[in-house]
């Protein structure tokens, strides 16, 4: 059994602001979990908290590349350390968010050590950068664009470690079947399954077989990126983008747990959900509730 260790990583430094004159309230993310005792839940241990830079656009503007960059690339340094001595020590970590930016302090981590995969279980590809799309600005929907190479140079390739994953290393879950970004996953034979296809396919059943192709010896394992913008909104409203045709709870829950329980999976981060739109609380209940399930024997 390997020990969990709970890091939260409360920034909101990639994200855009949801009204003017105020900020995305998805750093309270961790804080929310830890209130409904995701440690003692999990079984566990404190691995403490990186706090964030600032949140402060200063006088950014359209076309000037990604807000906050400076800032985000210091604090994908300061989240890499602490993730790579968890993962060095052997330990399962729990990235609790936070942006869907913190994904880049695990790859830089898991880069320095070796060759990593991701299964990335997102709404969304975040997959913008400057050969697709005119509106770069976001970091929390360009982190796999980032992640794979694409972008400004002080967040693609710090320490000199650009890409920090390879193409071929990626898996993505969840997109709405009408997502824009397949053609170009397409043509790069980037792996990805959407909603629809997931639900074809059934979600346990592809889950492992993904999982398969990620235990392999060219790997030295692999990160679950999580982002709770994967469910549908009837169910997870609390969300900076909350379009309809995810995943339901108990879909989730079986694509989740065979990758977080493989030997090869090293650490899993959650994002997004934002508790400012959650005011009674039930979207933060049952992701916590999935989160404990999918470490749970099925």
């Amino acid at each position: 059994m390997r020990n969990i260790v709970v890091v939260d990583a409360p920034s909101n430094l990639g994200l855009r602001p949801p009204a003017p004159g105020t900020v995305p309230g998805c750093y309270k993310l961790a804080g929310a979990m830890r209130e409904r005792g995701i440690l003692r839940r999990l079984g566990a241990f404190e691995g403490g908290v990186v706090v964030p830079p600032r949140y402060d656009r200063g006088d950014w503007q359209e076309g000037d590349g990604v807000f906050n960059a400076e800032a985000i690339a210091a604090y994908t340094v300061r989240l890499a350390d602490r993730i790579e001595h968890h993962v060095r020590a052997g330990d399962f970590t729990v990235v609790l968010g936070g942006d869907c930016s913190i994904q880049l302090g695990a790859a830089v981590a898991l880069r320095r050590i070796g060759r990593y995969g991701i299964a990335a279980v997102d709404g969304s590809a975040d997959f913008r950068h400057t050969g697709n799309s005119d509106g770069i600005g976001a970091a929390g929907g360009e982190e796999l664009a980032l992640a794979t190479g694409r972008g400004q140079d002080d967040l693609t390739d710090i320490e000199g470690l650009r890409p920090y994953l390879r193409d071929e290393d990626v898996r993505l879950f969840g997109m709405r079947d009408d997502d824009e970004d397949r053609a170009e996953f397409r043509d790069l034979k980037i792996s990805n399954a959407t909603v629809g296809e997931i639900r074809e396919w059934d979600p346990d059943e592809i889950a492992r077989a993904v999982v398969t192709t990620l235990e392999v010896p060219v790997l030295d394992g692999f990160w679950v990126h999580l982002d709770a913008d994967v469910l549908d909104p009837t169910v997870m409203p609390a969300v900076d983008s909350p379009d309809p045709g995810g995943l339901l709870p108990d879909e989730l829950l079986a694509l989740l747990r065979p990758l977080v329980n493989s030997p090869r999976c090293v650490g899993l981060n959650l994002t997004i959900y934002d508790p400012d739109l959650d005011p009674a609380g039930t979207a933060g209940d049952l992701l916590a509730d999935l989160l404990v399930a999918a470490f749970a024997e099925s």
